[in-house]
């Protein structure tokens, strides 16, 4: 059996993975956003601004991977780098006052 049987329903797989990851990260945002919005409460917008970081982080490396021809590890650590800094303005957001 070749190693690259089921390749394509691998990345198939994974391209319909992000998407979702993408949805719902983007209606976490927008409901933080909202929130935000509605409350002006800094908390709130920090929590909206790392929600977005995550989701952008987790859907950027397979975009700039495909569509902009980057290293596949470039990609990776640009996606792990957006997923820290959101991580840590959610950490944050949860600690101001």
């Amino acid at each position: 059996m070749s190693p690259y049987t089921g390749v394509t329903e691998i990345a198939l797989a994974l391209a319909v993975v992000k998407t979702l990851v993408l949805v719902v990260g983007g209606v976490i945002t927008y409901v933080a956003f909202k929130a935000y919005r509605r409350t002006r409460q800094r908390p709130l917008g920090l929590l909206a601004a790392g929600f977005g970081l995550v989701t952008l982080g987790l859907v950027l490396a397979g975009m700039l991977y495909e569509l902009l021809s980057v290293r596949l590890a470039t990609g990776i650590l640009l996606e792990s780098l957006l997923v820290l800094a959101g991580f840590l303005v959610i950490a944050y957001s949860l600690y101001v006052q």
